[in-house]
């Protein structure tokens, strides 16, 4: 029996769990898909040693810490800075990829607009930096938002109406507002919001964020990251069995 899981920390809600359980069922895979539960980074070497390990996920929050444990990273995954999928070679060593911008990319572009032409992306971490990649590559500018910015990124404080007139576009790749956190939402001016913008939440537990619910409120269009995931889940199946 093949072994595959998902490396992370408090992981217990998985979306990858559940639907590589239910692929393998349905397709009469045999394999097994599994959770890695880590407290630091510094036990992902334990993993190694599970019998007919065949592919990995990676979570929040390892995107960019797994990296150094890994012997060479696919193009995709080098120019993004982070790896959500693992590859162990026939040779031992390990390959990382990249399928979280295939995910976004490919589930965004039925939503678009002409007039889609800059985006706030909310966050900083390794989905971020996915989404930006993916943004450049479907010529739609990106400015990153954050609590902390530094140089070429937006506060919070920022999101003044001028600038939400010209970024209509807003993606959340912050964990704010996920499963049991429901009331939960990033911190920007709903008041700015209209018909003419579209909010991606990358969360999909719950279905419909706060952050979906208020700004739908505004008028504008919303969408959560559940279709990506199966989007990236299934670019991750492909590279393991390539």
């Amino acid at each position: 029996m093949k072994n595959f899981g998902l490396i992370g920390k408090n992981i217990d809600y998985s979306f990858s769990r559940v639907y590589f359980t239910e692929k393998f069922e349905r397709e009469t895979i045999n394999a097994k898909y599994q959770n890695f539960d880590l407290e630091t980074i510094e036990e992902f070497p334990s993993i190694l040693k599970t019998p007919n390990l065949t592919g990995m996920n990676v979570t929040i929050p390892y995107k960019e810490a797994v990296i150094p444990f890994l012997d060479k990273l696919a193009e995709d995954a080098e120019e993004i800075g982070a790896v959500n999928v693992i590859k162990p070679e026939k040779d031992g060593s390990l390959t990382g990829h990249n399928t979280d911008y295939i995910g976004f990319l490919e589930s965004l572009k039925p939503h678009l607009k002409p007039h889609h032409e800059k985006a706030l992306v909310l966050g900083t971490g390794g989905a971020a930096k996915a989404v930006e990649f993916a943004l450049h590559k479907l010529g739609i500018e990106p400015k990153l938002v954050s609590r902390k910015p530094v140089e070429k990124q937006f506060s919070y404080t920022d999101l003044t109406a001028k600038v939400l007139q010209k970024y209509t576009l807003i993606v959340n790749t912050t964990p704010v507002g996920t499963f049991p956190n429901y009331d939960k939402h990033p911190d920007i001016p709903f008041e700015y919001l209209d018909e003419k913008h579209l909010i991606y939440d990358l969360i999909y537990n719950p279905e419909t964020t706060r952050l979906m619910e208020l700004a739908k409120e505004k008028g504008a269009w919303v969408t959560n990251g559940q279709n990506m995931l199966e989007l990236q889940a299934e670019a991750a199946w492909e590279i393991w069995n390539s």
